[in-house]
């Protein structure tokens, strides 16, 4: 008898120029608005607009967010906690394309 792996992925396509309120954003990520509005005054995320009725996230945002929303609940970390590991996950990133050009170069 033969067995067969099934592999499952999960995604989403979000073009850039989506622009969601709070709430949308909210919805999306399954966050509470009073941890949205953490989020921002930490510099985690950094929507277009003067107040909360006004914000408007971009779908990088949006991305963003879930990640964020998966790090409060995933690892419990706080909102400075997750601000430091948003900006580390980047530059992890940032450094893995730059070696990657390097190797290639």
């Amino acid at each position: 008898m033969t067995q067969t792996q099934v592999t499952w992925i999960e995604g989403s396509v979000v073009e850039e120029e989506v622009h969601m309120s709070i709430v949308e954003i909210s919805q999306a990520t399954r966050a509470p608005e009073d941890l949205i509005m953490a989020w921002v005054s930490e510099g985690v995320l950094s929507p277009a607009g003067s107040s909360p009725e006004d914000w408007r996230f971009s779908g990088d945002s949006l991305k963003r967010a879930k990640t964020a929303a998966h790090l409060t609940h995933d690892l419990e970390l706080n909102t400075p906690g997750v601000a430091l590991a948003l900006d580390l996950l980047e530059e992890i990133t940032r450094l893995r394309s730059q070696l990657l050009r390097a190797n290639l170069g």
